[in-house]
């Protein structure tokens, strides 16, 4: 028996009853507190609506609400289904995948709402932050930068190392996104840089520090069957189909929200062709591995979220998608492998290929894009509608502001690395937080109450490529290459 111990390492305690209840209840009571100080109504919420709109002459059709509503549920859906389900590949984990979705996100935009109106709604008058549909649709995209961090950390961190990994999240996104949009004065609709590239490398880092040398043990566990692929694969659905909405929820009403949908909806299907291409061609059968369908199929959308708004053309657009469909697959089937093998990075769903990388590209296509705008292209009006170029803005010239574009984008790597490295990681090693053994990892078992027949026999399994080592021989059997692609 003490063989046995010394084989698996030293097992850690899961037992929650005390720390996970009181980290929600004085986490929410906190949230009570603040909200009642700071948060109220702003005028389009306000019941003195109705003065204010006769007096301004204005009408119910006026009020951002009509606008922005449609796009919030869209984004709402994909924080919520889209992301949840996407996190339910893992054959033992599915209810860890969408329960702590569920709570990390609904957590997140209490503290969203907090920490984005202090930085950027807060009325130094009256000490109060006024909310409306464009906050909230705000503090949904703050909350996918924790997300998507917690798909690097799946199956490894228990649910209380989830809501410290979302305070300071939504903290530093907050941060971060201050200096990019209000201090450089940068242009990022739909949160390449901001949202993809922080939270990207935000998860990777803290998943670096957090590196378990044994995690080989739960093995076994870190692959898909057939249902489970099937459940993620609603959520890459509802990612794929309301993702224009993602990056064009917070564009200018008119043309600028029109081209934003119709870019991303193009990058999209772009997207999809490659990925499939790509996955048939790395096996030596010719067959399609279903992580790639997942989450290839979607870069082309993070990517396009710096440019979406801008005149980056639909052939564009076609481009950003046929080239990010390549460069994430390539990434799951040869990057992944080699950073945990290299780096020591493990990453579960692979949030390397599909949000940090595609969203440095982003960012950087962003300043191309933005570097090259002139008149002729936008006219006099859309340079300033597209590029905020007001006040003490109207005068910086189009390659000063690509400048600031690709500033923008260091930032957010440099908050994510930094932040998920030294704030996150050093915090969470502290033995204190419940979280798995390596021989327990990717198994709902240890946070979740099962239904008795989840005892039962597991079926047969099909392992994902970046999870598993077999399918290397297959890679390695074929007659594409590296060098060749």
């Amino acid at each position: 028996m003490g063989n046995c111990c010394e084989r698996l390492g030293p097992q850690k305690n899961t037992y929650m009853r005390v720390s996970l209840p009181a980290v929600c209840f004085v986490w929410q009571i906190a949230m009570i507190v603040l909200f009642g100080v700071f948060i109220r109504y702003d005028k389009e919420s306000d019941a003195h609506w109705v003065e204010y709109k006769h007096k301004n002459n204005l009408t119910d059709l006026e009020n951002d609400f009509y606008f922005r509503y449609p796009s919030f549920q869209d984004v709402h859906v994909m924080i919520f289904v889209g992301f949840g389900f996407l996190m339910t590949f893992l054959k033992r984990y599915s209810y860890g995948g969408v329960g702590f979705n569920f709570l990390i996100a609904s957590f997140g935009l209490q503290w969203a709402l907090l920490m984005q109106g202090w930085f950027h709604s807060l009325d130094l008058d009256t000490g109060k932050i006024y909310i409306g549909v464009e906050n909230i649709i705000n503090a949904d995209f703050c909350c996918a930068g924790s997300l998507i961090a917690f798909g690097a950390l799946l199956g490894k961190v228990s649910p209380v190392q989830l809501m410290v990994v979302t305070l300071f999240g939504v903290t530093l996104f907050a941060v971060e996104e201050y200096i990019i949009l209000d201090l450089l004065h940068c242009r990022d609709a739909g949160g390449s840089m901001v949202i993809h590239c922080f939270g990207g490398y935000y998860g990777l880092a803290i998943s670096w520090v957090l590196y378990r040398p044994n995690l080989h043990q739960s093995k076994h566990l870190h692959g898909s069957n057939y249902q489970s692929d099937l459940f993620a694969m609603i959520g890459t659905l509802f990612l794929w189909m309301f993702w224009p909405s993602f990056n064009g929820a917070i564009s200018y009403h008119g043309d600028g929200q029109h081209r934003a949908f119709i870019n991303t909806y193009i990058a999209l299907a772009s997207s999809v062709l490659t990925a499939v291409a790509l996955s048939s061609m790395f096996h030596k059968r010719g067959k399609l591995d279903m992580v790639h369908i997942q989450n290839a199929t979607l870069a082309g959308a993070v990517t396009m979220g710096t440019s979406a708004e801008f005149m980056i053309t639909p052939y564009g657009s076609l481009i950003v998608g046929f080239c990010m469909g390549i460069i994430s697959t390539f990434g799951y089937v040869f990057v992944t492998p080699f950073l945990e093998k290299t780096l020591k990075l493990q990453d579960t769903c692979g949030i390397h290929n599909l949000h940090a990388v595609p969203g440095m590209l982003g960012g950087f296509l962003g300043a191309v894009v933005a570097a090259a705008a002139n008149e002729d292209v936008y006219g006099k009006e859309g340079l300033i509608n597209v590029f905020d170029k007001e006040g003490k803005y109207a005068n910086r010239g189009m390659g000063t502001q690509g400048g600031y574009q690709a500033a923008g984008t260091c930032v957010s790597i440099a908050f994510g690395l930094v932040g998920g490295a030294i704030v996150e990681g050093l915090i969470l090693k502290i033995p204190i937080w419940g979280d798995a053994a390596d021989d327990h990892c990717f198994d709902d078992e240890a946070y979740w109450e099962l239904p008795e027949e989840e005892e039962e026999i597991l079926p047969p399994v099909l392992e994902y490529n970046n999870h598993m080592t077999h399918k290397s021989q297959d890679i390695a059997e074929s007659s594409f290459c590296a060098e060749q692609c």
